[in-house]
């Protein structure tokens, strides 16, 4: 799975979990969020190993539907949510997500 590629930890699992209750329950995602992130923060500065990435992601057009009939799956609307991962970077020297928070609608 290529998702190991870019997450690891907690944010693989939690990911990994999301994906495959979706497919359970037959929903898809359609469309396409507008991401802008950014880094916030840096540790060590001298020599990085963790980073905090923010962004206030918009979800408007990235809805999840019934993959049977193409219904949208409910009636939650998308928008502007705030979004922080941590990446961490991994023995091999490649950086990996290990962890994020998405946030309540409207908290950007």
């Amino acid at each position: 799975m290529k998702l190991g590629q870019h997450a690891t930890g907690v944010a693989l699992t939690n990911l990994s979990r999301g994906l495959y209750a979706d497919h359970y329950n037959g929903l898809v995602t359609k469309g396409e969020p507008v991401l802008n992130p950014t880094v916030s923060s840096v540790e060590p500065a001298a020599e990085p190993k963790k980073i905090i990435v923010s962004d206030c992601g918009d979800s408007t057009n990235w809805l999840k539907y019934r993959a049977d009939t193409g219904e949208l799956a409910d009636k939650e609307p998308g928008g502007r949510r705030a979004i922080n991962a941590i990446a961490e970077k991994q023995s091999d020297g490649s950086w990996k997500i290990s962890d994020y928070g998405v946030h309540e609608l409207g908290t950007c």
